[in-house]
Formats: C-alpha cells, structure tokens, sequence
C-alpha cells in the first residue's frame, strides 16, 4: 500500500509539532473517516479502557463518540518526541445531550511508521464536569462545526 502521511520520523521539532496540528485538525473536523486514514490498517489502540486495531475499529469508535460528545473541541500540545515516536498532552471539551459541559484532558503516546502513518496510539484520558462559564475552548463565531 502507498498511502503516506508527511512529515515523516525521525522528527525534528519542527515535523513533530506539524504532525502534532495535523492531527489536531483531522480531530477537530469529527469526521472519523478523515481521522482514521492518519492511522495504519492495523493501527492499535489504548483510548481510556477500550482497545481497538484498525481503522473499521477506529472509525466505528470515532461515530459513537462524537455521537456521544457534542460540540467537541481540541487542543493539542507537542510534550516530547523522539525517533519515530510523539508524545502530547491535550485537552478537549463537549457537552452530552443534557447539556452538561466537561473538559477531557490527558496524555497520548504515538508511534509511526515510516510513512508517517500512526501505527499505535495509547491514550490516558480524564473528564471533569464544567460549567459554560469555565469553558476556555470555543467554536469560531457563528460556526456549529469545528474547523
């Protein structure tokens, strides 16, 4: 298969930060098609305490969370990389269908291959209930979907 995603490992601090908003951005369109073609076919998964491997997975995983999280926004932060591998830290907030607002925030191991497609990704995630006052990430004006 040929399908690739630069920038490429060994990373610089400069391709990891761009892989770092590249990812930041495909998170933020919610389309979990768009999101699950950065990640190998047999791509491995820790997201909180749900394992997965590959994309049919990953995408499937994807709609019911974003079924489930409303209006999600995210913010991620480039920590440490190394070789082939990034680590971040990053934070996101949604609402669920009562309209009850929460801040996720966590950490994120990455590993790629040398395409540049993530091969494993392990996520560390906690959720903290927040009021619409103590939000802090927003949709641009006028907007209901993330860009």
């Amino acid at each position: 298969m040929s399908e690739s995603k630069p920038p490429f490992p060994p990373f610089t601090a400069d391709t990891a930060l761009a892989k770092v908003r590249a990812a930041e951005d495909a998170w933020n369109s919610r389309d979990p098609e768009r999101v699950a073609l950065g990640y190998t076919e047999d791509s491995q998964w820790r997201n909180r305490d749900v394992f997965l491997t590959g994309r049919a997975e990953i995408v499937r995983f994807l709609r019911d969370k974003w079924e489930r999280e409303l209006d999600y926004r995210l913010r991620k932060e480039l920590w440490a990389f190394s070789g082939d591998r990034i680590a971040v830290r990053f934070a996101y907030e949604w609402h669920d269908a009562d309209g009850q607002w929460y801040r996720s925030h966590g950490n994120e191991n990455w590993e790629f291959d040398a395409r540049g497609l993530m091969r494993r990704r392990y996520a560390s995630i906690n959720d903290l209930r927040i009021t619409p006052g103590e939000r802090r990430l927003h949709l641009p004006e006028g907007s209901s979907a993330a860009v």
